[in-house]
């Protein structure tokens, strides 16, 4: 049986990992944002760049607001990945942006991102 030392133990600790892993979410965007952005831009659903926004007043706190980070987080990654290739296509040929590639880049650097995340047991 877990006593109460346990538990505050274990909130503490996926605390900490939760803050962890927004603030790898932060270091990346600082790195690959703009091309996010750039696909974000580009795609028919704006939730994704508003989600992305979100992310960047998020990071302007102190103290980043985990459960705010990772549904952003979750936002962007649902917006890349209802993508059809049809519209990454035509997105290519009017932007000039590779955004099949960006799409399955950025895909995977969230998906990365959000595994980051524990949840209280």
């Amino acid at each position: 049986m877990l006593n109460s030392t346990t538990l505050n133990t274990t909130t503490i600790d996926t605390a900490e990992a939760r803050l962890g892993a927004a603030c790898t979410v932060e270091q990346h965007l600082r790195r690959h944002g703009a091309s996010l952005c750039d696909l974000l831009d580009a795609l028919d659903d704006p939730s994704g760049f508003a989600a992305l926004c979100d992310l960047h007043g998020v990071f302007g706190q102190p103290i980043p607001d985990t459960d705010a980070v990772e549904a952003a987080l979750r936002d962007v990654h649902r917006v890349l990945a209802d993508q059809t290739p049809s519209s990454l296509d035509r997105i290519g040929q009017e932007r000039g942006l590779p955004a099949s590639d960006m799409i399955l880049w950025h895909g995977a650097r969230v998906s990365e991102l959000l595994a980051r995340f524990p949840h209280a047991e």
